[in-house]
């Protein structure tokens, strides 16, 4: 990481964390060291930016505060993110640059823009940037992504069922909360004056076990060491992209015991497939004690792909998956064989890869009746002979992939942008 540029913090969290409280905090800390602040906000008016300027010696006059409003910079206005970024690096030197992200904004996004720039394949160069040559992150680096979670309101927004409008696009609060939490280096755990200490260590537990490798920190009004969240040179797209509780849990599975304020997982595995219905109806249901599940799964009927199943909070989602390995031609299977040795330890003769890999977090979980109950969604042994294409089938249908992705032992990743809510019970 290029040391001569400036540092970039982005500082997310859902709305009422106190991102703004923070972020006004380290403003006035700042001392010497000289920040420049992007706020940004959905609507026409950008609230936050007044507050920050009323709060602080910060001012747009001096082009240490610019505003993005009317939008957000995860989705639509990626490039005039890079815009501003690559203004204020142009004009001035700043010790460090912090961007507020709206309330709706999942953080990975953002990072990515702020790593890759106009190299990501859907972002076209805008204007300022094709007349002016400025390469909007020559002059800065993505340092350090940090997620405010109130440590009050944590347990009622992970069961809440409230959709947030994300300029049309629809988001559950706990789903958007949980992204945040996952892809972060620094938690910082507000409002830990409002609650009692056994609350806070189960809020602290439970994020740690969804992002184990974040530096969770306990503030009150958002007061928090500048050192701790600037410039801590923590960032790395790659490690922050991999580290999230669930795929740590994949790749070293192991049912956790009892913890002390009882956040436990465990990952389910089976090589036969679900039945459409009876699987449906389990998630129609999903237990609330259950705050993250991941993986992918195999489903009667669909023998050509996998489907990816996302539980965040009360938000289920799936989405395609990739093919299949056993679904290549012969000499693309072998290839593929070959390269990834431990398909071996898992291939069938008769059906290959398929089977269904899931990860389990939760609170209270009761291990061994939530197994029996996935248990009880697999095709019986009379089943396995029967006609699978005659099951009822409320899933969505996705368009079967042309070819299966590069892959270890798990089919590939689903694409976020692909991913659809579903409430099967409706």
């Amino acid at each position: 990481m290029p040391q001569d540029t400036t540092p970039v913090t982005v500082l997310s969290g859902t709305l009422g964390a106190g991102k703004t409280t923070t972020l006004n905090h380290l403003l006035q800390e700042s001392g010497d060291r000289e920040l420049a602040v992007l706020v940004n906000d959905m609507g026409e008016v950008n609230v936050d930016a007044e507050l920050v300027a009323e709060s602080s010696d910060i001012s747009a006059e001096e082009e240490e505060l610019v505003e993005l409003d009317d939008g957000c910079i995860c989705c639509e206005l990626r490039g005039d993110l890079l815009d501003a970024i690559g203004e204020l690096t142009h004009e001035r030197t700043f010790d460090a640059i912090v961007v507020e992200s709206t309330g709706v904004a999942e953080p990975l996004p953002v990072a990515q823009t702020l790593t890759l720039g106009f190299d990501q394949s859907d972002l076209d160069p805008t204007e300022f940037y094709e007349e002016t040559g400025i390469e909007p992150l020559e002059g800065c680096h993505m340092d350090t992504a940090v997620t405010v979670v109130d440590a009050h309101q944590f347990q009622t927004a992970m069961e809440s069922d409230e959709l947030l409008d994300d300029d049309g696009t629809e988001k559950h609060l706990g789903s958007l909360l949980v992204e945040q939490v996952e892809f972060c280096d620094v938690l910082l755990l507000n409002k830990c004056d409002l609650v009692d200490e056994q609350t806070v260590k189960e809020v602290e537990e439970l994020v740690e076990t969804l992002q184990p490798r974040a530096e969770i920190i306990r503030t009150t009004h958002g007061a928090v060491d500048s050192e701790q969240v600037v410039d801590t040179g923590r960032f790395d797209f790659a490690d922050a992209s991999q580290s999230a509780g669930w795929m740590q849990e994949l790749q070293e599975p192991h049912a956790s015991a009892e913890e002390e304020h009882g956040v436990t997982s465990f990952v389910f595995e089976a090589r036969r497939p679900f039945h459409p219905e009876r699987f449906a109806e389990l998630l129609d249901e999903f237990p609330e004690n259950v705050v993250r599940s991941k993986g992918h799964f195999w489903l009667a009927g669909r023998e050509e792909m996998a489907i990816m199943l996302n539980v965040a909070g009360q938000s289920v989602r799936i989405a395609p998956a990739g093919n299949w390995v056993a679904t290549l031609p012969p000499a693309e299977r072998d290839e593929k064989l070959e390269a990834v040795p431990e398909l071996a330890e898992i291939w069938d003769d008769e059906w290959g890869d398929r089977g269904t890999r899931l990860v389990v977090i939760g609170t209270e979980m009761d291990h061994d009746a939530l197994r029996s109950r996935l248990d009880e969604c697999l095709l019986t042994e009379m089943e396995m002979d029967a006609e699978w294409s005659a099951f009822e089938d409320r899933f969505p249908r996705f368009e079967t992939p042309e070819n299966a992705e590069e892959s270890d032992d798990q089919p590939p990743a689903a694409d976020p942008d692909n991913q659809e809510e579903i409430g099967l019970a409706d």
